[in-house]
């Protein structure tokens, strides 16, 4: 930990050295919240979000926020370390071309829907309306990647092995859940004269109504369709390697981590609602991923289990630009440059994908030291080559 402000109702814990000045606002809203519990704790990769900062974690004693969950419900990370120790350049253009043939990307979905099997179980669940009128859309986005900074990477480890990792969400069925309970939980604010302003994004819903039992259980299921998600894109990622390497190829257990999301969790020896907007949890012992940029390391990480941050880590290394200020000020010639020079096989081509460039990006080793009382670095994993949304 950096640093603690204590000027507002809770005190804000804060893992980083500087912190801009919207997610500054933020973070004491949030703190000044009449329900929010012990403390806020805020993650070395944190910038400004919508309501809630990106990087923050939230406990609350009886209600959920869906805005403190965000519209990506369940996007995370998963990784997979094969038994390759090399890839020759050639095999790298092959496996890529494959995959942008069965991955799509963006806006892009499916044509056909996928296999319903592979879709979490109880859509069917009484009260889950969001989920069943979106459930056809969602066979046809399963297995694919999305936009912004989800990504496909292929990765060499400091542990001589290639590695697999895949960043992606809850596609268009979390982003309506999210849209829809965020709205109920205005209503019903204005409706019981709520001392929290409209104009701080952080409408909630009390834990005893029936629209947060609802919310609780579509949000866990587009949670456990982001990682179905992942799932099968990195069995199709897979499925490229073997085409291209069939020779003696094997892959550990996948890893998968989300970072948006709210669950029941006890610290301080009271149960809270614990949410993680674009945090990570880092439990003692449970194995985390933490992405730098396309052009920087990315960390297989274990949990150290600290308390003070209710047992939370950074998510990757966070934003220090917006999208449209990246496009703005980065060069695109030097941002190219840098990831060549590194023999990284990458997507940015003209100006408009800079707002994904490495520049737009904070500095991982940082985001890293300002955490080592937070996880311990068990991999790092160099990009070797690049797929984005």
């Amino acid at each position: 930990m950096k640093t603690v402000i204590t000027t507002e109702k809770i005190p804000i814990k804060l893992w980083l050295n500087e912190i801009e000045p919207g997610a500054l606002r933020q973070s004491k809203n949030l703190a000044n919240l009449p329900f929010a519990y012990k403390h806020l704790a805020i993650m070395p990769d944190t910038h400004e979000g919508y309501g809630m900062p990106i990087g923050g974690v939230l406990a609350t004693k009886g209600v959920v926020i869906p805005n403190a969950v965000g519209v990506d419900i369940g996007c995370g990370m998963c990784a997979v370390k094969t038994s390759l120790t090399g890839v020759s350049k050639p095999e790298l253009v092959k496996i890529v071309d494959l995959i942008k043939e069965m991955i799509p990307v963006g806006f892009k979905h499916h044509k056909k829907a996928q296999n319903e099997n592979l879709m979490p179980a109880g859509f069917e669940t009484v009260g889950m309306h969001i989920v069943k009128a979106q459930f056809d859309s969602a066979l046809h986005q399963l297995g694919t990647l999305g936009g912004g900074n989800h990504f496909i990477e292929i990765q060499k480890g400091d542990d001589d092995k290639i590695w697999i990792m895949i960043h992606s969400g809850s596609r268009n069925i979390g982003l309506k859940v999210a849209e829809y309970y965020n709205k109920t939980a205005v209503k019903l604010n204005e409706m019981y004269f709520s001392q929290v302003e409209k104009s701080k994004e952080l409408a909630f819903l009390p834990i005893q109504t029936d629209e947060a039992h609802k919310y609780f259980a579509e949000m866990k299921y587009c949670v456990e369709f982001a990682f179905a998600n992942r799932q099968l894109m990195m069995n199709r990622v897979i499925q490229c390697f073997l085409e291209v390497i069939p020779s003696s190829l094997s892959f550990d257990p996948v890893i998968n981590i989300a970072h948006n999301y709210a669950r029941w969790e006890n610290h301080f020896s009271q149960d809270v609602i614990v949410h993680r907007k674009g945090a990570t949890s880092a439990r003692l012992g449970e194995i985390g991923i933490i992405p730098g940029s396309q052009g920087t390391k990315s960390y297989i990480v274990e949990g150290l289990g600290n308390p003070e941050s209710f047992t939370s880590c950074s998510h990757g290394a966070g934003r220090k630009m917006g999208r449209k200020q990246a496009i703005r000020e980065l060069n695109l010639g030097e941002q190219i440059k840098s990831m060549e020079a590194q023999g990284i096989l990458h997507g940015i081509a003209a100006a408009k994908d800079l707002d994904e460039a490495p520049g737009a990006y904070k500095d991982i080793d940082t985001v890293m030291e300002n955490q080592a009382d937070l996880v311990k670095i068990l991999v790092g994993l160099k990009p070797l080559a690049v797929i984005k949304g």
